[in-house]
């Protein structure tokens, strides 16, 4: 009774410790979407990426791994509106460079959904205008993170009515116009470019970014820089 008890309490450890082995040589048992960290003087936001836009998830994920993200700028920040980074250009940017315009040598296919909108905390990819750009092709590395404000209902019926939205049919939900009447966004833009993320903790830094003092071109007078981990 004795050896038996002993031997299935060896099993019992045996197992645990090889489960514990087996986690700790994956990395974590996560599972979901990915999630990604951007760190900032000003605390970190927490993005999760969308599985259904897998273009622009698996390139952010892999610029982050190669630390192509480490020590960039926001270099344009608009309160009320968004607050961009991603050029590699901005590292080490002396004061009145003009910046916006670096990449990473490609651009990515768009993926624009109409079940990804531009709320508050919304990650999105930059792009060029659509002259130059009818494809509406992204970055292939500079994106953007909403502030945005609040809207009411007829301003939202009139962003409904516009021609970009005339593809699929396309109309607001019930739930999405309590989000831009409540929380805010930027529907605007809307069918126009990528979504692929989302904020879902440190909404409040997007609003300490956006409230930091601006120069022309809209580069912040004292850099905010930032780098981005991904968590899983």
């Amino acid at each position: 009774m004795k050896k038996s008890f002993i031997h299935n309490i060896f099993l019992e450890i045996s197992t645990i410790f090889c489960c514990f082995f087996f986690i700790s040589s994956t990395g974590c048992n996560e599972t979901g979407p990915a999630r990604v960290a951007i760190h900032t003087d000003f605390g970190d936001m927490v993005i999760e990426l969308s599985d259904s836009t897998p273009g622009h998830r698996d390139n952010f994920l892999k610029l982050a791994a190669e630390g192509f993200y480490t020590d960039l700028l926001f270099h344009r920040v608009i309160d009320g509106f968004m607050i961009q980074g991603g050029d590699p250009e901005s590292k080490n940017a002396v004061p009145g460079t003009r910046l916006g315009s670096g990449g990473p040598g490609y651009k990515i296919d768009a993926e624009i959904r109409a079940d990804h909108l531009h709320f508050k905390g919304a990650l999105a990819a930059a792009r060029q205008g659509d002259m130059a750009n009818p494809a509406r092709m992204s970055s292939g590395s500079q994106f953007y993170i909403v502030h945005g404000k609040t809207w009411d209902e007829g301003t939202l019926d009139r962003i409904e009515d516009g021609n970009n939205m005339q593809i699929g049919g396309f109309e607001y939900s019930d739930s999405a116009r309590a989000v831009y009447m409540n929380q805010g966004g930027t529907p605007f833009l809307d069918m126009n470019y990528t979504v692929f993320g989302q904020v879902v903790e440190g909404l409040d830094i997007i609003d300490s970014i956006a409230s930091v003092k601006t120069l022309p071109g809209d580069r912040p007078e004292d850099d905010v820089k930032f780098s981005v981990s991904i968590l899983h």
